[in-house]
């Protein structure tokens, strides 16, 4: 399935994309690695990047995972995940993104996180989307504070990344605080500013 709103378009990944997303990678190596998640464990290894599209697959025929490459006019420029889709009395997910440095700061990536909220809220009927993000990450806390997302607090110690227990902070919005959608809020507050 493809998300789009006309500039950005989410959509699967797929096998034959892993040359573009290893030398993505590899360009935003420093860029990238002081906010990525690691295993503590120093036995484990990342999947390759087809075991990673197979085992995205699977998670999102089973309705569990979505895992989609961030394309502006045809070329792969970030990542894009929904995690950890609970259903029962939750109905809840968790959004993951990063973006190439170079496409940083274009009004990219919220409009990347706004397509995937309105995709768990308005297509998957889930009722609460979060996201966690580092305290000094200024970025991403644009990102949220631009889509209104509401701040929950600090998790402290909540991932590992490069070889340290970090705190991030809670970001969230209900299905009752996105109106018919935050692609529209966007677009609504672009319009406004114009």
């Amino acid at each position: 399935m493809d998300l789009s709103d006309g500039v950005v378009r989410l959509r699967p990944l797929r096998r034959s994309d892993g040359a573009a997303w290893e030398r993505l990678r590899r360009e935003n190596h420093a860029w990238l690695s002081r906010w990525e998640a690691t295993s503590p464990d120093p036995r484990s290894r990342r999947p390759t990047f087809g075991q990673y599209v197979r085992e995205q697959a699977r998670a999102a025929r089973r309705g569990l995972g979505y895992s989609f490459g961030v394309e502006v006019q045809g070329e792969l420029v970030g990542h894009l995940t929904i995690s950890a889709v609970t259903l029962g009395s939750l109905r809840g997910a968790a959004i993951g993104y990063w973006i190439g440095q170079r496409w940083a700061g274009r009004g990219l990536t919220p409009r990347a996180v706004a397509l995937a909220s309105d995709f768990c809220f308005l297509e998957l009927g889930l009722h609460r989307v979060e996201i966690n993000i580092r305290p000094e990450n200024r970025p991403s806390l644009r990102v949220v504070d631009k889509l209104g997302f509401r701040d929950e607090g600090l998790r402290q110690r909540y991932l590992h990344i490069d070889g340290v227990w970090c705190d991030h902070r809670s970001f969230a919005l209900t299905r009752e605080e996105i109106g018919s959608g935050l692609v529209a809020r966007l677009a609504a507050r672009a319009g406004s500013a114009g």
